[in-house]
């Protein structure tokens, strides 16, 4: 079994591919991102480092004995002038900044060729951890009515086109009518939106209109940053008077999975995987 180095970032992905290690035995080191890993992964072995700080994650993944890295949790884009980087991120720097510019993805694929190049296998969260993933068909008791297909199909449609642009991985639809798509803000601040929208336009707890789709881009290297939802998620869709959640099986990351589907059975909000080809 492959020793694991987890960069760990923000949010609850890292912590639950940590138990996993921790459950299954298998071995980690966990790099935590400066002002963005939580505190819960503190008593895991591993360093703290700065995102700049290329060489010295580089240097501890090798003396830990890891051969294979998970790149996971929440990262904001960095103010690139007030980054502190070591030797090596000083010279990955102008790449990372040219490769910023074409999108989030571009400066993803960036670092996942500077960890191959070092030898290092990248695994992605979902395949570190295989009932991660959404899978077909309806997560929990909740189905979606035939209007609720309709949009569903139309969010995935406008999240995939957006993502095609690489602006971002999610949408909203009520009625036919696109109420928000996802840029830099992210999905939580996208449905904090939605939920000040008229009340027309959308439904309201309890009575939901409208889905919350979340496609990865299709140009996306899948192994890093797979769109998420977790119960924080279903709670927000509820309150923005939402009526559901659809997302492609197998490219989408459930956190916290059984809260996820208790969570959505008691506020009648649906959770659904449909397959990625789905027109």
């Amino acid at each position: 079994m492959k020793k694991l180095g987890l960069i760990a970032g923000g949010g609850g992905l890292p912590v639950e591919i940590a138990e996993h290690c921790d459950r299954s035995g298998r071995p980690l080191f966990v790099i935590r991102l400066k002002g963005f890993a939580g505190e819960a992964l503190a008593p895991y072995a591993g360093a703290e480092v700065g995102i700049a700080e290329v060489g010295k994650c580089i240097k501890a993944l090798k003396r830990a004995g890891c051969q294979a890295v998970c790149l996971a949790g929440i990262v904001a884009r960095p103010d690139f002038t007030s980054l502190m980087p070591d030797l090596r991120g000083l010279k990955l720097l102008p790449r990372a900044i040219a490769a910023a510019r074409k999108g989030d993805d571009a400066l993803l694929r960036l670092l996942v060729e500077e960890f191959e190049g070092e030898g290092f296998e990248v695994e992605g969260a979902h395949e570190v951890m295989d009932d991660l993933s959404l899978p077909a068909g309806a997560l929990g008791r909740v189905v979606p009515d035939e209007d609720e297909m309709a949009d569903a199909r139309r969010a995935l449609e406008v999240a995939r086109a957006i993502g095609h642009l690489d602006v971002g991985q999610a949408a909203v639809v009520a009625h036919g009518l696109v109420l928000a798509v996802e840029a830099q803000e992210g999905t939580d601040a996208m449905l904090s939106r939605v939920a000040d929208l008229p009340a027309h336009l959308r439904g309201r707890p309890g009575a939901g209109v409208g889905v919350l789709a979340k496609a990865p881009k299709p140009i996306q290297e899948t192994r890093v940053d797979l769109p998420t939802i977790g119960p924080a998620t279903v709670q927000a869709v509820a309150r923005a008077g939402l009526a559901g959640i659809v997302g492609e099986a197998g490219r989408l990351l459930v956190l916290e999975r059984e809260a996820v589907i208790e969570q959505a059975d008691a506020l009648g909000v649906f959770v659904l995987g449909v397959e990625a080809d789905t027109p």
